[in-house]
This record gives C-alpha cells, structure tokens and sequence, in this order.
C-alpha cells in the first residue's frame, strides 16, 4: 500500500522544470541587454542537459528496477515521471529555440551573426572550404557502420555528424558518423571587422562529402546523446578498498559509459535512421528531441570576450567587481575578528578577508591548526595554495574533502593530492553520506589558553563561483561556536555522524529535528508566530508536513525558494498562510537562511542546508546561530528586501505555476539593491588599538 499523496504538494521533478523555465524567462526579458539574455539560453540548455543527466537517468533506473515505486509527493510512478517530464520538457525546447532566434536576430544590428553556409558570401565560401580542407578534415575521425565496422560509443553530449552513405555501383547503404572535435573551437570566425561565424558542426556537415569521398551522402544531419550519469558508488567497495579516490576515478569511467537518456537531433531524422537508433540507444520515440538552436553554446562566451569594449556596454551587464567588507578596515582581519563577529556578503561583499584570514594564520606563530571541510574549489585555488603554506609551515592542517561533489570529483582528487604533498592531512567523507557543510576552524593559543576562529557558509570555498553566487560567510571568534566547531572536526575524523552539540546544529542528527522544534515554538504563538526561510530546494515530507502545521496555526510562513520547491501554498484549510518566492537574477541565489520569530527574541540561523531529504538525512550539514545583534538585523532585513522584489521575484501560485510578484509603487530588484549599497558603503577607518582594546562607533572602528 502506497504512501498517502498530500493535497499540497507537486512532483519535484516538475517543479525544477518550473525553476528552469524562469530561467528561460530572463533570456526572454528585454530590460536585460543581449548578450547577458544569450548567456541565460546558455545556462537553461546547461541545467537541461544535467537534470537529464541526473534526474531522468536516476528515473530511469527506477523504472528498470520497480515501476510501482510511487513518489510520495504525486503519487506517480517512475515511469509515468518519465513520460510527465518527456511531455513537458518538449514545448520548453520550442520556446527556448523561439528565444535563442529572437535574440540572434537582434545580434547582427551589432554584427554579430552566426551564419549558414548558404547564407556566406562567395569569397566567404571560399575561405570556410579552405578552412576545412587545411583545418578541419586532418583530424577528423571518420566511420562507417556496416557488417564489419560496429556502431561505436558516443561519448556523452558531444556532437556527431551523421549520414545515409551508399556505395556506387553496389546500392548496399550504411551510416556515416563523424565525431566534432572537442579540442576545437566550436565555432569557425570570418574575416572582418564584425563577429560573424559558422559552427563548426555546420561545417563539417556542409563538406561531408570530402570526408566520404567514395560515396553518396544523403540525409545530413547532427545528433548528441545525453547519457544517465547519476552513479552512486557502490558502498561495500568502500569497506574493501583503502584507496577512495581509486574508486572516484573507476566511478568516473564508467559515468562515460552508461545509458542514453535522451537524443537531439538537428533536423527530423529518416524514419529507417530513426528506428535503427532508437533500437541501438534502447530508447522511445519521445526520447528524441529536435533543436533548432546549437547544442551547445559555450561559443557564446567566446564571442563575448571578443566584443569590442564599446560594444560590451551596450550588449552586457554594467561591471560590478565584489567591494570590500564595510564591517572590517584595513589591517590584520584575525585582529578585527577577535574583536566583533564579521559576515560577508557574497557576491556584493570580495571572499578576500577570508582569504586574508587564512594566509594570516598560516604564518602567526600562535596558530596551531586550521581545519576545514571542502566540497568544491576553483580550478585555480589561493585557498589551497594558503593551506599548503600553513602546512609547510608546520601548522597541523585537516581537509576532509567530499569526493562525490557531482561533476567536480576529478578536480577534488586533483587538489586532494596537491594538499597530501605539501603535508596536510586530508580525510574523506562517510560510507552514504555526503559531507556538505561549509566549515573552517582556526585554533590558537593566546596567554596559554585554547582559542577559536570559526567561519561557516552558505557556500563553497570556490573563489571563482562567490563572485556568481550570493552566498552568506559568518566569521566569529565566539568561544562557545569555536568549541563546538572543534567537537565537530574531532568526530568527522573518528567517523562519529552522532555527535552533540550545544550550538551548531548537525544533521544527519540534529539539524532537521532543531529546525522542526523551533517551527513549534512559532506555532504555540498562534497568529503572532514567524517563520522566514531561504533556500534553494524544498522536498523533505517532514517539513512540508510541519509548514503545513504552522499555516494552519496562523503563523504567517515566507519562504524564499529559488528551485524546486514541493509544497503548495494557498490549499484551502492547509497552507492559506504560506507564500513562495522565487528569485532568479544576474546571481545564482544560494544562502541559506532560517528566521524564527520576532523582534528581540528572533532566532536566525545560516548553513548550508536545504530543506531536501537528501541533506537533512544523507548529508553532513551545519547550521550556525547568529549571536551579534547587528549582524542578525542585517540578515533579516536582507530576507525583507528579497520578499519585496517585484522585478526579479516570481510568486508561487496554488497550481505551482508562477507569477510576477507586484507590490507598491516602488521599483525593487533585491540584486541591484544590494550591489549599490556595496559600492556605497563606508568602510570604518583603519582600526587600530588603543590600550589594547578597539573602539566602536556605531558598529565601525573610530580612532
């Protein structure tokens, strides 16, 4: 007997389609300038192309192993999710097709214009074929299929030329694949002062005929096969093998591998192609998908950096470089931290006090370990280069560094290694079960007694991504955290996921649990109760059943949810008292934030959870209170403006459809919002001591 379907709640899978297409929504908003729509084109095919990846391979899966598996959110099985999804997804590849030729067409006013062969000018069509012929045709890698060449493996989202080829003479037919290199540039540029360009796949399949010399070539067309890629690895090889990052490296062989979940073709396929590929990928006819637009659009941001400057202006988003902190002043930022709590703001706020902080200890003679947990880092890291040092300083430094960060393993094993050379100890995470959190724990001495700097996050220690993603960084020297932080790192290393503490909040064990005690206390407040949350999914039961509670209590619920989000708000008699915004913007929305109540007794608390099942039970997470007053009004009147957007923020209707949000006669982009009022904000002038004790005005340092 299946679980019982609650009245308000969706399907997630649906529900992240939803995300995704106000995603689509800013690529087709005109206040924002051309090519900054393109890039959001971009990033809706990129996220597409990993939900089926993920998501749909993971479905599909299920299907294989129990097709009566119901979700509990809808109540359908994994197959009829399937064909929920191939049904949905399918208007959303015409619309975005709609969008991407809208936003072309614009272009060429500004010279930029990608072309078809046809379209080329003769001296033009000259220079493509002479390209080709010097460029391109040595290093393609031809084949047939035939009886004695075997259809081979296509590699996952690469593009493929295919064709009908027939010999003369004989009349047998068989198929013609060429691989486009992706060691390439994905696009061929015309001489000229303008942008003007023809995708390399176009123009392979122009002169196909030069590739396959021998025989008539028919039937023309590119494909790209998105392939299952949600591996789980296998737990008991865990228990049998010492070498973890052996098996992520096995793992990520074998992700190239696995089963096709969806097929793009350029133009409708022959219907004898079709059949023959749909039998070779062991997929259905609704698997397939026609694309107008390129498959892939990295290109894109190619052509952006090759845009003249005065052009950029017009074409791109006004430049905004992160500011520096207003709550620290010039000088040491572990002196300042001692001092006062500091909370940067990312992407308005630069990561460089942190930064900063960690260079600082790797060379104090006071310090005596730095601590912390890694789930994705930058291609290029200071963060590492700064542990490394602190290392080779003879500072005892821990890295537990989570492996299984999805599509970023190879590069954790890479920094892993890296940090092992220059004498860092490095632990990885559990047996089934993620280490998310974002944690780092400075120990020193300071007049023979054991002190603390403790950061946490909302996000990843990636300087490249904190300059894309809002995120929320608290750095504190209180004593009570920095111990609590210390109890924390000593049971990831003896893989104690049971721990107890006093502040932090820590699930597997504790998070959801304190989270659901704390919605309680607002619920005995009746209608004087609030509950404000931001995050970027919502799928646990538990929770949904317990907001569900509170409405029905009267407290007022706001939740801040930029992707998926299951709940419904507005049921009659279940969630009349629930609204969900959604934001995306020119930032990734990313923090996580949890606001319980009001006014002096407010509980606030940041972490890196979402309210997801995976995280609150399969995941090592952490959440922190914020104890500095200011620091607390801060965040809660952040959430305010955020809730008042009404240019960026879209409000969830009942049927989980969404909406503009209106409201007042006041332009309000919570985005802008917070990028002015960094570039506006005083920063204290340089603190210095006075008889060993900073001076405070108004929250900033005062000579």
């Amino acid at each position: 007997m299946g679980k019982e379907v609650l009245r308000y709640t969706q399907n997630r899978e649906l529900s992240w389609l939803r995300f995704n297409q106000r995603v689509l929504e800013e690529a087709q908003d005109e206040s924002v300038p051309l090519l900054e729509r393109m890039k959001f084109v971009s990033i809706f095919t990129s996220n597409l192309e990993e939900f089926f990846m993920i998501r749909v391979g993971s479905l599909c899966d299920m299907a294989e192993m129990d097709n009566k598996k119901a979700d509990s959110k809808s109540g359908m099985t994994p197959r009829e999710q399937l064909e929920a999804i191939y049904a949905a997804v399918a208007p959303l590849y015409k619309e975005r097709d709609k969008t991407y030729s809208d936003i072309k067409k614009q272009l060429t006013a500004y010279g930029i214009c990608g072309l078809n062969i046809k379209e080329l000018e003769s001296p033009e069509k000259k220079y493509i074929k002479k390209y080709f012929k010097e460029q391109i045709l040595p290093i393609l890698s031809p084949q047939i299929v035939d009886a004695n060449h075997p259809f081979p493996h296509l590699l996952n989202n690469q593009i493929y030329v295919v064709a009908n080829l027939k010999q003369p003479g004989s009349g047998s037919t068989m198929i013609g694949i060429v691989p486009v290199p992706e060691f390439i540039s994905g696009i061929v540029v015309l001489p000229g002062h303008d942008m003007r360009y023809v995708r390399m796949e176009k123009v392979i399949m122009e002169y196909l005929e030069l590739v396959f010399e021998q025989y008539q070539v028919s039937d023309k067309n590119y494909i790209r096969v998105t392939r299952n890629a949600d591996i789980s690895p296998d737990d008991e090889a865990f228990a049998d093998n010492d070498d973890f990052r052996y098996i992520m490296k096995k793992t990520l062989h074998k992700r190239r591998r696995m089963g096709v979940v969806r097929l793009e073709v350029a133009s409708p396929l022959e219907k004898e192609m079709e059949r023959y590929l749909c039998e070779k990928f062991k997929i259905t006819q609704n698997c397939i998908f026609r694309t107008k637009m390129p498959m892939k659009l990295d290109f894109i941001f190619s052509i952006i950096d090759k845009v003249p400057m005065s052009m950029k202006r017009s074409l791109t988003d006004e430049t905004f470089s992160p500011q520096p902190s207003s709550s620290l002043a010039e000088g040491s930022v572990m002196a300042q931290v001692k001092k006062h709590d500091v909370l940067l703001s990312y992407p308005y706020e630069s990561m460089d006090p942190f930064l900063q902080m960690i260079r600082e200890a790797s060379t104090d003679p006071d310090v005596m370990t730095i601590k912390i947990t890694i789930y994705r880092l930058a291609k290029k890291s200071r963060l590492v280069e700064y542990l490394c040092a602190a290392a080779e300083n003879g500072k005892e430094v821990t890295a537990l560094i989570e492996l299984r960060a999805r599509f970023d393993e190879q590069n954790n094993i890479d920094w892993s290694e890296r940090m092992e050379e220059a004498g860092c100890r490095v632990i990885y995470g559990f047996e089934g079960y993620k280490v998310h959190s974002k944690i780092c724990l400075i120990t020193y001495r300071s007049r023979n007694e054991i002190r603390y700097i403790t950061q946490i996050g909302t996000g990843n220690y990636n300087e490249k991504t904190a300059k894309m993603y809002t995120d929320y960084s608290l750095i504190t020297a209180n004593q009570s955290i920095g111990e609590d932080a210390s109890v924390f790192f000593k049971n990831m290393a003896i893989g104690n996921l049971s721990g107890v503490y006093k502040h932090l909040i820590v699930s597997p064990t504790s998070l959801k649990q304190k989270v659901l005690l704390l919605m309680d206390e607002e619920m005995k407040k009746g209608t004087g109760g609030r509950i404000v949350m931001k995050m970027n999914s919502v799928t646990d039961v538990d929770f949904i059943r317990k907001v569900a509670e509170a409405s029905k209590a009267g407290v007022k619920v706001d939740l801040i949810v930029r992707g998926i989000c299951c709940i419904l708000p507005g049921i009659p008699g279940e969630t009349e008292n629930l609204s969900v915004t959604s934001i995306v913007g020119r930032y990734l929305e990313h923090p996580r934030v949890f606001v319980f109540g009001r006014g002096e007794d407010q509980k606030v608390y940041i972490g890196s959870a979402d309210m997801m099942t995976r995280n609150t039970e399969k995941r090592v997470e952490v959440a922190c209170p914020i104890y500095d007053a200011q620091i607390k009004k801060r965040l809660v009147r952040c959430l305010n403006i955020m809730l008042s957007d009404n240019v960026k923020a879209r409000k969830m209707l009942s049927d989980g459809t969404y909406c503009k949000k209106k409201g007042g006669d006041k332009r309000i982009c919570a985005q802008e919002y917070f990028m002015k009022e960094a570039l506006n904000a005083k920063r204290p002038v340089k603190a210095e001591e006075k008889k060993g004790v900073f001076v405070r005005v108004k929250g900033f340092f005062k000579k």
